[in-house]
């Protein structure tokens, strides 16, 4: 259990090390500061999970860890997350100042919505979701590793389809950090137990409970129409995810880029305030929600076991996150952007599915 416990801990210490001396580039965000100065973020998560993931890697060819070691040490990893997410969470929530609410709501929301130290070169809510995705991909590859071990000759190609595309979806996402300073996590959420425990816990450890359940099952022998179907599923999500947050993105940063075509610049405004209404934007109010669900619903079919409860967790979480997610934007928006967004949601009725909902 040491070895397990100690790992981990390394894993965190590596990563924390690497985001403080790796290189970065310095960009502003969508949030401001007390003097109303748009807060500045430090960006090499790139960088960073590369280091680690490859010197996992490293470490495993030249014989100095099992291939699946993050497997066989998943337990005490777990616990030793669990353990570590509530501390830091005590320790970032209770000096801050009460926000009105109650200790529970506190603790659990959290008090401080964009905490930063050293001048910004770390800010928690990066840091957090870095560690996150440095220890998913961890896990996942070894999970797959496991699986090759204990079926070397007839290992699943659901579960390689699986790993290529989890570790797209880490790297594209490292990849524009930039974009991701424009989404609802680190607009409006504060830094609680329920964005640490659910980085350091629930990202790494849940979000990989397809490959978990299947590791150790043998080759189901899907039909190749399905991993072709799970293919196309997942990128055709993975286009309007990301195609909606590059398009929001770039509409707050860059208004008089043209992105995806002029059509997709089309805005309503009350003369100050702007509501983007063309392209992705103008399918559903919140599609790029949609995008994510039908990448989940992808990695849980390329598994070959579309009867199974266990890969169909993830997908079934963002369903239970995203519907109360979207209902909460749409209540900060009305309140931000008034008689525009009300005109936005005539406009645009569906919620999160073209013409469904």
């Amino acid at each position: 259990m040491a070895t397990g416990v100690l790992s981990l801990l390394g894993v965190y210490l590596a990563v924390l090390l690497l985001h403080v001396i790796l290189p970065g580039r310095w960009v502003l965000g969508y949030v401001f500061d007390a003097a109303g100065r748009r807060l500045r973020y430090r960006l090499n998560g790139l960088v960073v999970f590369a280091v680690v993931v490859g010197g996992y890697l490293a470490l495993a060819a030249c014989g100095s860890i099992p291939w699946d070691f993050f497997y066989l040490q998943r337990a005490p990893m777990l616990v030793t997350a669990f353990v570590v997410g509530v501390v830091f969470t005590l320790a970032i929530v209770l000096p801050g100042p009460r926000t009105g609410e109650s200790w529970l709501s506190d603790l659990y929301l959290g008090r401080f919505e964009n905490p930063q130290w050293l001048g910004g070169r770390i800010d928690a809510k990066m840091l957090l979701y870095l560690v996150g995705a440095v220890m998913l991909e961890l896990l996942v590859l070894s999970f797959a590793a496991h699986h090759y071990l204990t079926y070397p000759s007839d290992p699943s190609p659901g579960v390689l389809l699986y790993t290529a595309l989890f570790s797209f979806f880490l790297v594209e996402y490292l990849f524009f950090e930039r974009v991701h300073l424009y989404t609802y996590d680190f607009v409006a959420e504060r830094v609680g137990f329920k964005l640490t425990w659910g980085c350091l816990v629930f990202y790494p450890f849940f979000y990989c409970v397809g490959i978990w359940f299947a590791a150790e099952l043998p080759n189901p022998h899907s039909p190749p129409i399905l991993l072709v179907g799970a293919g196309a599923l997942f990128f055709a999500g993975w286009v309007l995810a990301r195609g909606a947050n590059l398009q929001k993105y770039y509409f707050k940063t860059q208004p008089q880029r043209v992105t995806f075509g002029p059509l997709s610049q089309r805005a309503l405004s009350d003369g100050d305030k702007r509501v983007l209404i063309g392209g992705f934007w103008g399918l559903s109010r919140h599609i790029n929600y949609l995008g994510e669900l039908l990448m989940a619903a992808a990695l849980a079919l390329c598994l070959g076991y579309p009867g199974a409860i266990w890969p169909w967790l993830y997908p079934i979480y963002y369903l239970a996150l995203l519907l109360p997610r979207q209902i909460a934007d749409d209540r900060r928006c009305a309140q931000k952007y008034g008689a525009t967004w009300d005109e936005y949601r005539r406009a645009v009725p569906a919620r999160i599915v073209p013409w469904i909902y």
